[in-house]
């Protein structure tokens, strides 16, 4: 189901600008701590729309809504400030003052994903994988042979021309190609009953059958308060480790080679193992691994909420881990970039000699690194719009 408008989308909106938010509370709250000036605190870039000055800080809303900053005297040497502010720069604080602003964004990422993954396992509970024998039918996606046949989620499998079958790994391993005629056993509740059709082309591997369904393999386990506070540990510890990888393959040669592809309407250039063959699943193509914009953030979100709120719990654990290990990417304008000019000054001060990097010379990778950033974010957008995710109901 897609939804445009509405309270869901109220809700994710209004969600996100939370998340944004607190991130530059967390630089806010980090540099007033060591001392430092601040002299801006504006949602938003661009034109200004509002503010007002409460202090020696000017708080605010600006036109374009595509996040928000937090201005700190004196970040860098390249920076000019009046020698009377200079105790109060970034610069001129001790290198664990530093690292503590340069981190803060990304802490209040991770501190509110921790909170939001312990409220997803009490009211939720703990997945679990199922016994393979156990699997059903997740979702059915449209206009595909399985909604034709008149395939419903909770069904199962059990039989291929006859032929009994106990798991979904071995349903993909004997259906034939695309165009063949095939007779499914299914189980649906109690009930057994045979459903014949002509199985369809993948859109992207041709020479695998096609069903459009996705399977169920896990289900939910409820979890008490204490139970739940080692298990939101591991969680966090494994979503933090699948964002750092999908992020190393996302920007890799092939990942950015495969991201534009799928710009401009071609097939990702992936192996494809017996699990994720295509043969069924309706989700297991382009969507996987896939960048989304604050829009499509915006739109899977609103689903979710519109579905089931805890879902979107989890969703919102999921986007605010990803978003603070992105942050940490090691290279301006990312606060990573802060954290390793913190430590390469640090590692270069000797004997109480300060070292100061200059960081004229690393404009231009910023600049490369923003260019890349631009054209991501513009794709993303772009596929966001003509070619948004779809999401199982």
């Amino acid at each position: 189901m897609t939804v445009f408008w509405g309270v869901p989308v109220l809700v994710v909106v209004l969600a996100v600008i939370a998340m944004i938010f607190l991130h530059e509370m967390g630089h806010f709250v980090a540099a007033r701590a060591a001392g430092m000036k601040v002299t801006e605190f504006f949602l938003g870039f661009g034109p200004r729309l509002w503010s007002f000055r409460r202090g020696e800080t000017v708080y605010g809303l600006k036109a374009i809504p595509a996040g928000a900053y937090v201005r700190i005297i004196g970040m860098n040497n390249l920076e000019e400030v009046p020698p009377a502010d200079e105790h109060r720069t970034y610069r001129s604080k001790p290198f664990w003052r530093r690292l503590s602003v340069a981190v803060a964004g990304s802490t209040m990422h991770f501190l509110l994903a921790l909170v939001l993954l312990f409220s997803f396992l009490v009211v939720r509970g703990k997945v679990e994988e199922l016994p393979p024998s156990d699997w059903s039918v997740r979702s059915v996606a449209t206009d595909t042979p399985a909604e034709q046949a008149g395939l419903r989620a909770g069904d199962r499998i059990v039989a291929v021309d006859g032929n009994p079958i106990a798991s979904f790994e071995e349903l993909v391993t004997v259906l034939p190609g695309p165009g063949s005629a095939v007779s499914l056993g299914i189980q649906r509740g109690d009930d057994l009953l045979s459903f014949s059709f002509e199985l369809g082309t993948h859109p992207y591997y041709e020479d695998r059958g096609y069903v459009g369904i996705a399977p169920r393999t896990s289900r939910a386990v409820g979890m008490g308060y204490l139970e739940a506070v080692p298990e939101t540990v591991d969680t966090f510890g494994f979503l933090t480790k699948e964002s750092v990888l999908s992020i190393g393959r996302f920007f890799s040669p092939s990942g950015l080679g495969d991201f534009y592809r799928e710009l401009t309407g071609q097939p990702p250039q992936v192996t494809v193992g017996p699990a994720q063959s295509g043969t069924l699943a309706s989700e297991a193509s382009d969507d996987q691994g896939r960048i989304m914009s604050i829009v499509g953030a915006v739109r899977v979100g609103s689903i979710f909420t519109d579905n089931d709120y805890t879902s979107l719990l989890w969703f919102l654990a999921v986007l605010n881990i990803f978003i603070g290990v992105f942050n940490m990417f090691p290279l301006l304008p990312f606060d990573g970039g802060h954290v390793v000019i913190a430590t390469y000054e640090r590692l270069r001060s000797w004997r109480g000699r300060r070292y100061t990097a200059d960081v004229g010379k690393m404009v231009p990778l910023a600049y490369a690194v923003l260019f890349v950033l631009v054209f991501v974010g513009l794709g993303a957008l772009y596929l966001d719009i003509t070619d948004p995710i779809e999401i199982p109901s």
